[in-house]
């Protein structure tokens, strides 16, 4: 689940491309992770070094911060949404 919170709308910029995310927290959950109640599995065996499935689930997703967010990442997939939303027209 996402929530955003649009605060108000800045000068445009020239040269810009719209829309831009200028902050976030926390990053996605990583495709194929089982949902919200995977995704809290997930986060409980990769905080657990001895935990049985520790190794298999970094062998699968590689390391994983869930506090990293980059704003960057996130304004290019909204960029790249609305893009698709106008070929689809």
């Amino acid at each position: 689940m996402h929530e955003v919170l649009f605060e108000g709308c800045l000068a445009a910029t020239e040269g810009q491309k719209y829309p831009i995310c200028v902050e976030g927290e926390r990053a996605c959950p990583p495709e194929d992770v089982g949902g919200i109640f995977g995704y809290n599995e997930y986060l409980k065996i990769i905080g657990d070094p001895k935990h049985e499935q520790h190794e298999e689930m970094l062998e699968w997703r590689g390391k994983f911060d869930p506090e990293k967010f980059d704003s960057k990442k996130a304004s290019k997939k909204m960029q790249c949404g609305m893009a698709k939303g106008k070929d689809a027209d």
